[in-house]
């Protein structure tokens, strides 16, 4: 005889009603990429520069001292969008997860990442007015071109940065599955080239003090909405280049 048994519902196990959500629990097992490392990386650049400031200061420097170490965990999440799609592509695939589903699921996770990576700038920044400079003039997260309109532009400045990095790291990941190593690097040598044959015309133009000014004018803001564009761009050939990859 044959017992049927109907589990409750809550004894049944829990699945996120978004597939989209599954892809975000899915980045998130391994929070070492998305969390830990990044959180490391900023607290050993803000310790490295803190030293440096100190030994400056003790020096007798009495200006203020700006660091661009913060950039320092914003270029690794181009290494964590290379690996959320190293680590995770196929499992997902394995899951039966749509490739859209897996592009929009992995963004998302990114922008969790990146919300949580921004406050803790802003933070640091707000921390570091109060204190002028931890005591001695000395700013790793607040510099006045990124804060000039405030905590919240900043805060968005640095979202956007980290959200630009990722999506880079990930489109290149795909592009090395898709197309190999070869494909990969001629890619990267081609948009060094383009940039130095831009940086060439410029030059040769002598057009450096109009693109210094025309930097200015747009502001910290201004650049994070271009790159917020070239963001939103790089996302859809990431996914146009996700539909190609091959199983």
């Amino acid at each position: 005889m044959t017992a049927l048994i109907d589990h409750p519902p809550e004894a049944r196990t829990s699945r996120p009603k978004s597939r989209i959500l599954g892809v975000v629990r899915l980045q998130f097992t391994n929070r070492q990429t998305f969390i830990w490392m990044p959180l490391l990386i900023l607290t050993g650049a803000w310790l490295i520069t803190l030293i440096i400031h100190w030994i400056i200061a003790s020096a007798g420097v009495d200006g203020p001292m700006y660091s661009g170490s913060s950039q320092a965990p914003l270029w690794y999440f181009a290494i964590v969008g290379a690996q959320a799609v190293n680590l995770t592509f196929y499992f997902s695939q394995a899951m039966s997860l749509t490739r859209r589903e897996f592009c929009l699921g992995s963004f998302l996770a990114a922008a969790i990442s990146a919300v949580g990576m921004s406050a803790v700038f802003v933070v640091m920044g707000l921390i570091e007015q109060a204190t002028e400079g931890y005591g001695m003039n000395g700013y790793v997260s607040y510099l006045p071109w990124v804060w000039e309109h405030g905590p919240l532009g900043a805060g968005f400045v640095y979202f956007v940065l980290t959200i630009l990095c990722y999506i880079l790291g990930f489109w290149f990941a795909i592009v090395y599955k898709r197309f190999g190593t070869l494909i990969l690097t001629s890619s990267l040598i081609a948009i060094a080239l383009a940039l130095l044959a831009g940086a060439a015309w410029v030059n040769v133009n002598q057009a450096w003090p109009e693109v210094w000014a025309a930097l200015v004018d747009a502001q910290a803001v201004g650049l994070a909405l271009w790159a917020l564009g070239l963001s939103a761009v790089f996302a859809l050939g990431s996914y146009l280049t996700v539909r190609r990859l091959t199983t």
